[in-house]
């Protein structure tokens, strides 16, 4: 009897797909916030692994619906079509003995776990009017909105226009540029720096995250999640700042991805989450 996948294999399986196409999810243009994916019904966005697993889906409407809320609007989701998973956490109680009890103000023990249940794009789904989308151009850069998240970002580490290798130093808490001349465009520059911030918000002072605080050798998982955890969040503020996230989406690039995801399931949920934690510090809100 072939084993069930658990949650975080089904979300790898998903990301491994968009890379074997040749596409890292993290790094998909995504327009703006407002065209960010999120549910048709409750209005709120999706966070964290979601945004990724539901942009790289390929479709054009940011809306999604469970096949239920589709019914309960008078709609109904085409036939054949496929949806794709949403994860979130759910919990389990114990009491002092060890027994699962209902009510979490009687608990001694809260055990996570992750589940996940299955959307469905609007153009998926028939009989319900969803809202045009107008995708903005790509005429103009608003550089100013980038600038906007990083002159905005509370307890920012030092910033240093030095050489040619953009990095983040945890020992001195800095983030070193090359000038922004020296990049391609300016979505590049911003690109880059925004890496380096979701890297800086590691540090002891801010998020305290343990894949950067702790001395890990390149190639190691807790290397691989911080690189992951990095990628992730400055996707999330491209998004925010409506910049497209330079995209390096050569063979190397994707194949290593691919080989360590592979190699450990559970690390793209885990790595989202904290790139979530990571944006929403740097833009100075809670999160939601």
């Amino acid at each position: 009897m072939k084993a069930k996948k658990d949650v975080y294999e089904i979300v790898t399986e998903k990301l491994i797909t968009a890379l074997e196409a040749g596409t890292a999810p993290w790094h998909k243009s995504w327009g703006t916030s407002e065209t960010l994916p999120a549910n048709f019904q409750s209005g709120k966005k999706y966070r964290g692994i979601n945004t990724f697993l539901l942009n790289c889906a390929g479709f054009n409407s940011p809306y999604w619906l469970t096949y239920k809320q589709a019914k309960e609007k008078g709609g109904n989701v085409k036939k054949g079509e496929k949806g794709m998973p949403v994860v979130f956490w759910n919990w389990i109680y114990k009491d002092a003995s060890g027994k699962t009890i209902k009510d979490p103000k009687q608990a001694a023990k809260k055990i996570p776990f992750l589940r996940y249940y299955t959307a469905f794009n609007a153009e998926q789904i028939e009989g319900i009017e969803f809202p045009a989308i107008d995708i903005p151009t790509r005429e103009h850069t608003p550089i100013e909105a980038c600038e906007k998240i990083v002159d905005g970002m509370p307890n920012p580490p030092q910033m240093e226009t030095q050489g040619n290798q953009p990095c983040y130093i945890p020992s001195q808490d800095k983030v070193r540029m090359p000038k922004p001349e020296h990049f391609e465009g300016g979505e590049e520059y911003y690109s880059t720096l925004f890496h380096e911030l979701t890297h800086s918000t590691g540090h002891k002072s801010r998020l305290n995250r343990k894949e950067l605080t702790k001395v890990s050798g390149f190639g190691s998982r807790d290397y691989s999640k911080e690189e992951l955890v990095a990628e992730m969040g400055a996707a999330f503020l491209c998004s925010q700042a409506g910049i497209e996230n330079t995209i390096d989406n050569s063979a190397a690039y994707l194949q290593s991805w691919i080989k360590t995801l592979k190699g450990d399931s559970k690390l793209a949920v885990m790595a989202a989450a904290q790139a979530q934690k990571a944006a929403d510090y740097i833009l100075d809100k809670k999160a939601a």
